[in-house]
């Protein structure tokens, strides 16, 4: 869910900086689920996959410690969040990969190609964006009532499941005109959730966001 209509990733980091028990562990949650997804694609296959909740909390012990990083960003001495976060999690991941104890067992290749690490997090960002735009996007539909909450369903049975509408509309009984309209509305609300999402951790102007847009399908592609 989304922290507010004024809200950006950077009004949390600021308060968290400042030393705001509920925005580090807001910041901890929102973006926990990035932290672990990028460290288990970075590790995967090798002995540091063991290692992933203790890099985990490690990442976020060196945002939060008096004169971390966090305070840094929340400066406004970084170009972004997303560029920020990936800073982190490859210096600690780094510090992980460079313990002796922990080279009992073959590293993974990408451990020492920076420009396969950045789109590896770039596509684990992307994920994670388009996920909680999804969830935005349910969570207004249960608002507005069943026909939203179908449309939702149908992006699912469309996208997830690889249905043509064709598929779609004969499952539902449904004419596939009709059921085209209720598509090109879907895409719209999902649009209009995603541009949301994207305020809040790369907030800009309307064409910034567009572009930001952009750039995660092309991480995703």
């Amino acid at each position: 869910m989304m922290a507010g209509a004024e809200s950006t990733c950077w009004t949390m980091i600021r308060a968290a900086a400042a030393g705001s028990p509920a925005d580090r562990e807001g910041l901890a949650q929102r973006y926990l689920g990035v932290v672990r997804a990028y460290l288990a694609a970075r590790w995967r296959g090798s002995p540091l996959r063991d290692e992933i909740d203790d890099a985990t909390q490690a990442v976020f012990v060196e945002c939060f410690r008096q004169g971390g990083v966090l305070e840094v960003a929340g400066a406004g001495r970084v170009p972004g969040f997303r560029a920020f976060l990936y800073g982190v999690i490859r210096n600690v991941a780094r510090r992980f990969e460079g313990r002796p104890a922990r080279a009992s067992g073959p590293l993974p290749d990408i451990a020492g190609d920076d420009a396969t690490q950045s789109r590896l997090f770039d596509r684990t960002w992307a994920r994670a964006i388009m996920a909680e735009a999804a969830q935005l996007q349910r969570e207004r539909a249960e608002q507005r009532g069943a026909d939203a909450l179908q449309r939702v369903e149908l992006l699912l049975l469309r996208f997830e499941e690889g249905l043509p509408i064709r598929d779609i509309a004969l499952r539902w009984s449904a004419d596939p005109a009709v059921v085209h309209k209720w598509y090109a509305l879907a895409r719209k609300e999902f649009r209009s959730a995603l541009l949301e999402v994207i305020a809040f951790h790369h907030p800009g102007s309307a064409a910034e966001l567009e572009e930001e847009a952009a750039s995660l399908l092309k991480a995703l592609s």
